[in-house]
């Protein structure tokens, strides 16, 4: 048996190829939605893809399952557990790729390849975990996890509700994943864990970085597994969650029908300035995608800036994207087609052209950057923190006198803040307070971003508070 291992950093997502040489035939686990690399992975060892498995509806990327399904004429198995009061919530293919639906204790097999499925409800209504077995041995040998178990966190059962507003879902999946920690606690601790996302996913509070680990040593460090409580369990799982950016939502509508396959949508066209100010007078997004040091020397006002040197692109765009309206991207020409690569993996398919720095021209605009000192000195003077961090790094430590709003919220709260006063944005590094930095000063706002962020700050020496 074969196992390979697939991690894209971007959106800190895992997914899997299980092959059998015996038979030369492969399954892939919760693909992305760029196939390629399985299509190559398959080829190098001589196997063909002829079954697909998702263990559930994804939130926070476009999954592959339904383009490499097609590509390959794979066999498609979802979860065939259906929400009992939101059927609205469960798949519903079209009928381009062949599906099967799986429920608890059905079986996929592929040569020696053996999954048993087990539905664990909780992250979501209808997620499975798959437990792989060599059907030449006694013993299986791991599980994949999906988003109902991470490396020392439990997959967030909140989703639904924050992100589609379905009422009353978070406290009921929270409790699921509290009879899911106690089911998976009755299993060997030898199985080796195989997880849908790693550190920096906005499906869990605490994710590890390593690529896998064993359900033993889970038992032993996890948080999760620490609780025999299923009350202190809930509270503990819904505490402190990081903001859901505003495209999981869309990814889940997106998602339960599959997303459209890449040949069908069109090429992006590379246009020049005049398109430029159409769409830009027309109150169409363009993303500013170059670096920020670029962008703070000149820039066409009403842009966003999302910095391409950031490993959180899409995510960061995610939080500002209406998908019934097309998107422009501003970029170097070679830099274009990973960055609409990266949006495409969000299901960004309105992307009608791009731009190149050469429209930069005319009445540009520049970003002021302050160091600690300065800003030390301008908040003397009347100026105003910003802080644009989650709000569970808000809790561990923040600059005195700041104000607080996740920068996913800065469209809807913006009159929460003063224009009589300099704003100096802040996150934690200097990438997330650029982007608001774009917005604000889109809206009229007097603004500057403070270099370094608040690991600046710290390594100052500079004051800190805790909530």
């Amino acid at each position: 048996m074969l196992l390979k291992y697939f991690y894209d950093d971007k959106l800190a997502q895992a997914s899997y190829l299980v092959g059998c040489p015996a038979n030369g035939e492969a399954l892939v686990i919760d693909p992305a939605r760029d196939v390629q690399p399985y299509l190559d992975a398959a080829e190098h060892h001589g196997l063909r893809i002829t079954r697909v498995v998702e263990t559930h509806i994804h939130a926070d990327y476009a999954s592959g399952a339904h383009e490499l399904a097609y590509q390959t004429g794979s066999t498609l198995y979802l979860s065939g557990h259906q929400p009992e009061d939101h059927p609205e919530l469960a798949y519903d293919f079209a009928d381009d790729v062949d599906v099967e639906c799986v429920t608890d204790g059905d079986v996929i097999t592929m040569g020696s390849v053996r999954l048993d499925v087990i539905h664990t409800p909780g992250h979501t209504p209808e997620h499975l975990v798959l437990l792989l077995t060599d059907s030449d041995k006694e013993q299986p040998v791991g599980i994949f996890t999906g988003d109902c178990l991470f490396v020392g966190d439990m997959g967030r059962p909140d989703l639904l509700e924050q992100s589609l507003h379905v009422a009353d879902t978070q406290e009921a999946g929270a409790r699921q994943q509290f009879a899911n920690m106690q089911k998976l606690s009755g299993m060997a601790d030898y199985l080796q864990l195989w997880p849908g996302h790693g550190a920096g996913s906005a499906c869990g509070k605490a994710l590890g970085a390593m690529p896998s680990t064993t359900l033993g040593y889970e038992k032993l460090v996890s948080p999760a597994f620490q609780f025999d409580d299923e009350t202190a369990f809930a509270d503990w799982l819904l505490s402190d969650q990081p903001e859901v950016p505003h495209y999981f939502g869309q990814m889940k509508k997106i998602n339960r029908v599959g997303p459209q396959l890449l040949h069908e949508l069109d090429t992006p066209l590379h246009l020049d300035k005049g398109d430029f100010e159409l769409a830009r007078d027309g109150g169409e997004l363009i993303i500013d995608a170059r670096s920020s040091d670029e962008y703070v020397k000149a820039h066409m006002p009403g842009t966003l800036h999302v910095p391409k040197t950031t490993d959180r692109f899409s995510t960061y765009a995610g939080w500002y994207i209406d998908y019934d309206a097309p998107v422009y991207v501003l970029a170097e020409k070679s830099d274009l087609p990973r960055l609409i690569k990266e949006l495409r993996a969000i299901g960004v398919d309105n992307i009608p052209g791009c731009f190149t720095p050469e429209v930069i021209s005319g009445s540009v605009e520049t970003v002021s950057r302050v160091s600690v000192d300065e800003a030390t000195t301008l908040v003397r003077d009347g100026a105003v923190i910003l802080d644009v961090r989650n709000t569970n790094e808000r809790h561990d430590q923040y600059i005195p006198g700041s104000i607080h709003i996740p920068m996913g919220q800065i469209p809807e709260r913006i009159d929460e803040l003063p224009r009589d006063r300099l704003i100096i944005t802040q996150c934690g590094s200097g990438i997330r307070s650029m982007v608001v930095t774009s917005i604000l000063k889109n809206h009229g706002f007097d603004v500057a971003n403070l270099e370094g962020g608040i690991d600046a700050w710290i390594e100052e020496g500079r004051a800190l508070e805790q909530v």
